[in-house]
């Protein structure tokens, strides 16, 4: 798709009508079609004043700390542009207006994604900054991102990404742990039971289905008291119970620090101080805390994640051929950063 570059090449533009999702695919991402239309305009200014090929050098920040991530697509966006590109690490933890990125070149050359380039950086630090909350609450107990259900699938993969960069230990998403090198975890939902009519014939099922190197962690909150169907799947199971899942809904309050510890002294009692107890459900890093303190030894989050609030991130010109420039308000010139590492 040709990159668009001028008001008329958006006039001419017309993508598909009948697109079976809304979402903008790879090309235009990287043709410029989903950028801000007042960049556009500023190329054909530029170009107008026979400015278009000033050199210009500009930095990234953030408004609040936290943790970066998102640059490789940023690079990637970038490959073929005859700029130079300086970044933090991703993974790294970054302060407010701390400069995380510095992009020099020709503006023409790169002006256009600034939209782009801010919404990549943006989102995915915004999601692994909430995972490494989540990971500070979890201690070395592992979790996993049960995200994808609450965002568009277009960006689900990107969000659980983001949540491994920050801590999470694996993702359900399955294009997304593939990407990170990893085989997708969870086990099966409400659903299955539901239509199998008993806890146990869907953990005999799995038992007998699944592959042998599959945790068996069976869900025990769908029909009977959490505390015995725990203790019937264990005594189904025995010794190839990894695990027990609990999901307890809100109309029946949730998955408490009283049931956790019920759940973890009968199975004790009974023999089964092997069976770990795994939680997952409208989980924050309070709650994470809360529920480690009284057992829980592995945690399913979602939301806490996939709706994490983007950082908010700032693009600004902090050199024109070479001169020292800022808007009012902020000091002229390069904002160094032992951090920064040349990366194109």
């Amino acid at each position: 798709m040709k990159q668009l570059k001028t008001l008329e090449d958006v006039k001419n533009y017309s993508p598909e009508q009948e697109r079976l999702f809304y979402s903008a695919n790879h090309d235009e991402i990287a043709s410029g079609a989903t950028t801000d239309i007042y960049f556009i305009r500023t190329l054909e200014i530029l170009k107008h004043l026979n400015l278009e090929n000033t050199i210009v050098t500009a930095e990234i920040f953030a408004r609040q700390s936290g943790m970066f991530s998102g640059i490789g697509e940023v690079i990637n966006l970038l490959k073929d542009k005859n700029i130079e590109i300086w970044a933090i690490e991703e993974g790294d933890t970054f302060q407010p207006k701390e400069t995380l990125v510095r992009i020099k070149g020709i503006y023409s050359e790169f002006g256009m994604f600034e939209t782009v380039i801010l919404g990549c950086l943006a989102s995915s630090s915004g999601w692994a900054t909430a995972a490494r909350e989540c990971r500070e609450a979890c201690g070395d107990k592992p979790f996993i991102c049960f995200g994808s259900r609450h965002i568009h699938p277009a960006v689900a993969p990107v969000m659980e990404r983001a949540a491994i960069i920050g801590g999470a230990n694996n993702a359900s998403n399955i294009l997304a742990a593939k990407m990170m090198g990893k085989e997708p975890s969870g086990t099966v939902p409400h659903a299955a039971f539901l239509i199998a009519g008993d806890t146990l014939t869907i953990a005999q099922a799995y038992d007998e289905c699944m592959p042998d190197e599959d945790p068996r962690i069976i869900l025990i909150d769908t029909y009977k008291d959490e505390v015995e169907e725990s203790l019937r799947v264990a005594e189904f199971l025995k010794d190839k119970l990894a695990g027990i899942r609990l999901d307890t809904p809100s109309e029946r309050g949730g998955v408490t620090p009283a049931l956790v510890q019920e759940v973890r002294a009968r199975l004790d009692m009974a023999g089964y101080t092997h069976v770990k107890i795994f939680v997952s459900g409208g989980l924050t890093p309070e709650r994470i805390r809360l529920l480690s303190n009284c057992g829980v030894d592995a945690f399913g989050v979602g939301s806490y994640i996939s709706g994490a609030p983007a950082i908010e991130m700032t693009m600004d010109l902090k050199e024109v051929n070479g001169r020292p420039v800022a808007k009012r308000g902020r000091i002229p010139g390069l904002i160094a950063n032992p951090k920064l590492v040349k990366i194109k």
